[in-house]
């Protein structure tokens, strides 16, 4: 019997690919440019999987893939997918959803801290020359320790957070979630309430919720504006899921403290931002799962997932179980 052909279109650990090839026979591309499209596109067309990330995999380049069956990316999110149309046409999804809780919420709280301390601005002006005295008051930060803190998406993320946030600095956790989060609230002391509740109380936010359409621009003007004067605003869920415009004016209004970004709703987020010339904000470039642990971890998952669809066996972290394989 011959192997399945699958397309890996990600550079993925030596130990990982050779799982894969193991498997399957393989069309390996180092992602997807202009230069070798159509090669891909000829792969992708003989293929029963594929396993990758960082594309956007839209209706019309699935055309191209009559034969396929299962897909894996190596991500927890899959905004660039169509879930529905992949249903439809009986390709399974499957994503990465528990090997970069840990991580990402580790992200997380660097990013509450160096916002909160100011931990950027002031290694910058050390490294200029410019700590030339003791600072005076206009350089102080704000505490972390005994705040509160809003989660908006109490998922494995938002579970991971609020366990350091409550036993690890004594803050009170408040969350908005479209359901409970029991477990949470029983181990942590973390508050069910409205998003309009959360952001009037909380003294930092954190987004952690999946970009869909009802997320998207979750919090726009009128929710900076419900925010506490001098909160602190962090966004490690998807860029797309606020109104940057909006961050932008509380930011520059003096309404909010100061922000910490992992994500932009334009990534690479371009030089000319007006977030980036903020000495209030704390800007990195999407390393919410960025360690050679974790990321080593994703695609050793992605792999797993792609050998159980395509060999028979149970599925494993399937985004659309229900997808039914031509």
């Amino acid at each position: 019997m011959s192997r399945p052909e699958v397309v890996l279109y990600k550079n993925v650990p030596p130990d990982v690919r050779a799982r894969l090839a193991e498997a399957f026979t393989l069309a390996e591309f180092d992602g997807v440019n202009e230069g070798n499209r159509a090669a891909f596109l000829a792969a992708l067309g003989r293929a029963e999987g594929a396993v990758g990330g960082g594309m956007n995999v839209t209706p019309a380049l699935l055309d191209a893939a009559p034969r396929l069956k299962a897909w894996a990316t190596i991500s927890v999110g899959y905004d660039q997918f169509d879930v529905a149309d992949l249903t439809r046409r009986g390709i399974v999804l499957m994503n990465t959803p528990d090997v970069l809780t840990e991580t990402t919420a580790d992200t997380v709280f660097a990013l509450i801290l160096s916002s909160a301390r100011r931990v950027v601005e002031l290694a910058e002006l050390v490294k200029s020359g410019g700590w030339t005295a003791s600072l005076d008051e206009a350089h102080f930060g704000t505490d972390v320790q005994g705040k509160t803190l809003g989660i908006v998406g109490m998922g494995r993320i938002g579970g991971a957070v609020a366990r350091r946030a409550a036993l690890g600095f004594g803050m009170k956790v408040l969350y908005s979630n479209r359901s409970r989060n029991e477990a949470a609230e029983q181990a942590y002391g973390a508050q069910h309430c409205t998003l309009p509740a959360l952001l009037a109380q909380a003294d930092f936010v954190v987004t952690l919720v999946p970009l869909s359409p009802a997320t998207e621009r979750l919090l726009g003007e009128k929710e900076f504006a419900q925010m506490k004067p001098g909160a602190i605003f962090i966004n490690a869920a998807r860029g797309k899921v606020i109104d940057e415009a909006a961050l932008i004016d509380a930011l520059a209004s003096g309404h909010l403290r100061g922000a910490g970004l992992d994500v932009f709703e334009r990534e690479p987020v371009s030089v000319d931002s007006p977030l980036l010339k903020m000495k209030q904000v704390v800007a990195l470039p999407h390393i919410g799962s960025a360690t050679h642990e974790t990321r080593h971890a994703m695609a050793a998952c992605a792999a797993d997932n792609l050998i159980a669809a395509l060999t028979g066996k149970p599925l494993r972290n399937a985004v659309n179980p229900q997808a039914q394989p031509r």
